[in-house]
């Protein structure tokens, strides 16, 4: 599960200009730092020629009206009726500076990409009573992550991100692939 990211344009160039181009684009006050469910924040949708960022809030309502759903497991995803269509058409990419997870003992990781200052995840995304919304894709944990949590977001090659953003049959090879490593520290 990924509960928690962090959105931080000291810490990246990427971001840095993902806010410079939301700034140019759109009004609109979004969150930076520690995101949370229910958060306005950046994501990166198709544009005609490459994916842009538009503000969208993290989480789909649940049908019982209590909450937020965050989360889509990728293997699931495309059986849901909440993301079938999604998948098929409204992929996205949250961009971030790393993701959070707490232990069993309550100690608070964040997990980045080694030698990397950006790290991308797959989203999906909607819109809910005229609100723009997404949620993030998750896969099950590879070793770099596992003792801590059994669940990681899919996390995107940059190379991959147009890809993944563009064609159904990319993004279903990009859903199947393994993990990359990633580096974690405790906060």
């Amino acid at each position: 599960m990924c509960g928690r990211y962090n959105f931080s344009q000291e810490e990246s160039d990427e971001i840095r200009e993902i806010v410079r181009e939301v700034e140019r684009r759109q009004r609109g006050e979004f969150k930076m730092g520690e995101i949370y469910p229910t958060n306005v924040a950046p994501v990166l949708v198709a544009g005609d020629d490459r994916p842009v960022p538009e503000l969208l809030a993290w989480g789909f309502p649940r049908f019982d009206k209590k909450g937020v759903v965050i989360n889509a497991r990728a293997e699931t995803a495309p059986d849901k009726p909440m993301f079938r269509k999604c998948l098929e058409q409204r992929r996205c990419v949250i961009p971030s500076t790393g993701f959070y997870e707490w232990a069993a003992d309550k100690t608070k990781y964040r997990f980045c990409l080694p030698g990397e200052d950006a790290l991308y995840m797959a989203g999906l995304y909607n819109e809910f009573a005229g609100e723009p919304r997404y949620v993030i894709l998750t896969t099950a944990a590879n070793e770099s992550i596992a003792d801590v949590h059994n669940r990681m977001p899919v996390v995107l090659p940059r190379a991959r991100i147009a890809e993944w953003i563009g064609g159904l049959g990319a993004a279903m090879e990009i859903l199947r692939a393994v993990p990359p490593m990633l580096e974690r520290t405790a906060s």
